[in-house]
């Protein structure tokens, strides 16, 4: 199903046109948004990055708005391969966009972090820094796990107390599996609901200029 989906590129939204010699900051956006709900975060993210925000591969069922990277409905909903998929032809489209960027991160939000966690897990010598927002990790292995262990790349968690979108099961999941596979930080909020708080905002902010700096220390993937 993977080599099925595949990332309109002329949907994806991009900050800069110096876009191939700046970090880059790719924006993974939820269930039933689009390319331009995550854009607005752009002003509260660090400058000297290129953003770009990527349109998912499916349209959720009627009457639903937007774009989904992968069904949450029937009994296949939030199947780790049907996550897997969706983070393969994500890794395919970045192939492409990402010119010479000397290092990548990822943000993602709800479904759009899913799928980031899931493209580190593939993928994990692309990647600078992940921020999941009102996400969570899919459970199951997958092959380059161990070497993600090792390499323990930086990883920013961010949830609600009052975010009751995301089963419990996948937070419990979620809170074991990131320690032990990444650096992780992250915070939860009290009172957020299924969504994304100023206060928040700013740590993420701080979040991303340590990966900027960490660029000019050489420890950071490309």
């Amino acid at each position: 199903m993977s080599e099925n989906l595949t990332i309109d590129d002329a949907a994806t939204r991009w900050s800069s046109a110096d876009r191939g010699r700046m970090p880059l900051l790719v924006l993974l956006h939820g269930y039933g948004a689009d390319e331009h709900d995550l854009f607005g975060l752009v002003p509260y993210l660090p400058e000297g990055i290129a953003v770009a925000s990527v349109a998912a591969p499916l349209a959720p069922p009627w009457p639903m708005p937007g774009r989904s990277w992968y069904p949450i409905e029937g009994l296949d909903g939030r199947s780790p391969d049907a996550v897997t998929g969706a983070a393969s032809s994500f890794l395919r489209w970045l192939d492409s966009a990402a010119g010479a960027a000397p290092s990548i991160a990822l943000l993602g939000f709800s479904q759009g972090a899913a799928v980031a966690l899931q493209a580190l897990r593939l993928a994990p010598e692309r990647f600078g820094a992940v921020v999941a927002l009102s996400g969570y990790a899919s459970p199951g292995e997958l092959p380059r796990d161990e070497e993600l262990r090792e390499l323990r790349p930086a990883v920013f968690w961010g949830r609600g107390t009052n975010d009751d979108v995301i089963p419990p099961a996948l937070i419990d999941h979620t809170a074991q599996w990131l320690p032990d596979h990444s650096e992780l930080s992250g915070r939860v909020y009290t009172g957020l609901t299924h969504s994304i708080s100023e206060e928040e905002l700013a740590d993420v902010r701080l979040f991303l200029t340590k990966w900027l700096e960490g660029i000019g220390k050489g420890e950071t993937a490309s």
